[in-house]
């Protein structure tokens, strides 16, 4: 298993919490602040998927021109995960 706490930037959301597997599929994701609702909409519906079809799929969303958002921030998390798992395999 994989996890960590994302220390989002330039989002209502001040932390992403991500637990994936070591197939990287996601198992669990928690937002600590931002719009509840919305964040525990998202949080259900990439549980249970792999990593980089959800990088895909929300990658460069914007929240009113900030640039970024929270399903942004939570690619941002994401792809740190991603890079846990490629300095544990060490350089190809």
């Amino acid at each position: 298993m994989k996890h960590i706490q994302y220390q989002t930037e330039g989002t209502c959301s001040l932390l992403i919490d991500v637990v994936a597997d070591d197939n990287d599929v996601i198992q669990q994701v928690a937002f600590l602040g931002g719009c509840n609702g919305n964040l525990q909409g998202i949080s259900r519906l990439v549980a249970g998927q792999k990593i980089d079809d959800v990088i895909a799929r929300l990658n460069g969303i914007d929240c009113g021109g900030k640039g970024t958002s929270c399903p942004d921030q939570l690619c941002r998390a994401l792809e740190q995960i991603k890079k846990m798992t490629q300095n544990a395999l060490g350089p190809k």
